[in-house]
């Protein structure tokens, strides 16, 4: 997230001025045409950095059965080197998209919607669509369910899953990208950290919802989510992982393959 949202940056503030592109406040928004042609550009690098990612590193991890164990503390790895190539090129200093300052949205009980915030919300909606559409009805979307489920059966009934791990890597990579931009964009903020401080939560989502499950990773996060926004009436915006991480307990208690494990 946190790279996608600084590739993104250096083409709205390095590239595009320079062929004559920039602006800010697009109608009601914030930002202007510059973000949205760095949204599919930014998708596109990251997601073929991620499949290069993971021909470099966890292809070859899986070749040798790594266990999941090292495959988790790689990954890890991976983070913090990222995150130290973001600081390394951009600094560690708080970085800005051009914008322009704009109203917000007043709706009844005292909610205030910015205008961007319809935007992320939207978005959001779209690609989530997009995602399901691709995984229940094209023949790549099938082959990565049935991947997921049992990579030794996938394989000997013909999918290439070489294939589709490349695809799922390239996918996910491209999304996780739109995030770190519409985030930034949210936020107003670029941090190197930007990306690491939503681990607690996503990883509470892809347990509540059930490892394996791309349905159940999407009602986790807006159960995790929806929760982690309305507890601060409440408490303090600080604890809300804590609530996530109540939620995923209290879920798991119940079921503890989560809310769709037995799917999976």
């Amino acid at each position: 997230m946190a790279l996608g949202a600084y590739i993104a940056f250096f083409i709205v503030d390095g590239v595009l001025p320079r062929v004559g592109i920039e602006g800010a406040g697009l109608g009601p928004f914030t930002f202007g045409f510059p973000v949205l042609i760095a949204l599919p550009l930014t998708a596109l690098a990251v997601a073929l950095g991620a499949i290069a990612l993971d021909a470099l590193i966890y292809r070859r991890l899986r070749d040798r059965a790594a266990s999941t164990a090292i495959l988790m503390m790689a990954s890890l790895g991976v983070a913090i080197a990222i995150r130290g190539l973001v600081q390394l090129i951009w600094s560690g200093e708080t970085q800005h998209y051009p914008r322009e300052s704009r109203q917000v949205y007043h709706l009844p009980m005292d909610v205030r919607i910015p205008p961007d915030g319809l935007f992320v919300a939207v978005l959001a909606v779209v690609l989530v669509s997009a995602v399901y559409v691709l995984l229940t009805y094209t023949k790549i979307g099938k082959a990565m369910r049935a991947t997921s489920d049992n990579p030794t059966l996938a394989l000997v009934s013909g999918i290439n899953t070489r294939q589709v791990v490349r695809w799922t890597w390239g996918i996910g990579g491209a999304l996780a990208a739109v995030a770190g931009v519409l985030l930034a964009v949210v936020q107003a903020q670029l941090l190197p950290i930007m990306g690491w401080k939503f681990l607690i939560p996503l990883f509470a989502a892809v347990i509540l919802g059930g490892i394996g499950s791309p349905y159940g990773a999407l009602i986790g996060a807006l159960v995790v989510g929806v929760s982690m926004e309305l507890s601060t009436q409440w408490i303090n915006p600080s604890y809300k992982p804590a609530v996530a991480f109540a939620i995923m307990i209290g879920v798991l208690l119940a079921r503890p393959r989560g809310i769709f494990g037995d799917a999976a």
